[in-house]
């Protein structure tokens, strides 16, 4: 079977996916890793079983960041051969590329000479946080471009095992807390709300203010979601309650859930079939960009379709 190459950009501040999803793909080195800037990475791989800790058929082959001394370091942590001084150097020698940086407002610019090359690309959540740009990814979905963009806490074992078996009855109405900036941090709520009620948000209200951000979805068919992002918390959990009971959702392992996300692109690229619906994301992302809206308003009542 052909080994998928993979090429890592990044990476944005207080973020260091590029060190963990390419150790996920290539492993990594044990005492390059102990000097990573985010503690929790190098705790959790090594709490990863030697035989199960590579996601098979894949190598991330290539990266870049915008400091090559950090290029140096994630490529010595996570075993990755090749460090490039422009990111485009990457097409024509990758497979697929993965924007491993959470700041959406630069999604579009760093992902474009990509898509327009066609080469396949993963982009962290969220997909962008601008309505400009958003415009312009929908325009790459609607003439078949690969693209895959969501949060990973849709593929979280707690999330797939509440799916597989709901002892709630039909949800009514769920509330989300994460940590961090609603910008960033609120498509992890968002997204794992939806990946278990399903579309059809209708509108958005954040009631909140900056950095403490309350934001309640009301749906179509009348179900309700209230989600917050603050700050200065540390953790965050989801409740969904249904007709017969509430459930809690929650999952400390991001190491599982970035895995199975990337196996998820993996799968797409093989088979050319999506793992969900790319109008999902434009569905969840027109929430992230709402919600800025309305705290941006003084907290008004913004309606999905104004975000065309």
């Amino acid at each position: 079977m052909k080994t998928l190459k993979l090429g890592i950009m990044g990476m944005s501040p207080g973020n260091g996916h590029p060190y963990s999803w390419a150790a996920i793909c290539n492993g990594y080195d044990k005492k390059a890793m102990a000097k990573c800037p985010f503690p929790v990475i190098p705790q959790y791989l090594a709490k990863q079983p030697p035989a199960t800790m590579r996601l098979e058929g894949t190598e991330a082959t290539h990266v870049w960041t915008q400091d090559k001394k950090i290029s140096k370091h994630i490529a010595a942590a996570s075993l990755i051969k090749n460090i490039v001084d422009d990111a485009t150097d990457m097409i024509g020698q990758v497979d697929a590329v993965i924007l491993a940086r959470d700041d959406g407002e630069n999604h579009l610019q760093m992902a474009q000479p990509f898509i327009e090359a066609n080469v396949p690309i993963l982009i962290d959540k969220p997909l962008t946080d601008r309505q400009g740009d958003l415009r312009q990814f929908i325009k790459y979905y609607e003439a078949g471009k690969t693209i895959m963009s969501c949060s990973s806490a849709r593929y979280s074992h707690s999330i797939m095992a509440f799916k597989k078996n709901n002892k709630v009855g039909k949800i009514l109405t769920a509330n989300g807390v994460s940590p961090k900036y609603w910008r960033t941090y609120g498509i992890h709520v968002i997204e794992g709300i939806y990946a278990v009620m399903g579309g059809g948000i209708e509108a958005v209200q954040n009631v909140g203010k900056k950095d403490e951000e309350i934001v309640h979805l009301q749906y179509k068919d009348g179900r309700h979601a209230v989600l917050q992002t603050f700050a200065h918390i540390t953790s965050g959990n989801m409740f969904f309650y249904g007709e017969k009971g509430c459930q809690e959702v929650g999952d400390p392992d991001s190491f599982f859930q970035f895995k199975n996300m990337i196996s998820h692109f993996v799968e797409y690229l093989k088979t050319g079939q999506p793992p969900f619906d790319w109008h999902e994301t434009i569905e969840t992302i027109k929430v992230v960009i709402a919600g800025e809206k309305s705290l941006n308003e003084g907290g008004r009542i913004v309606r999905l379709d104004e975000i065309n």
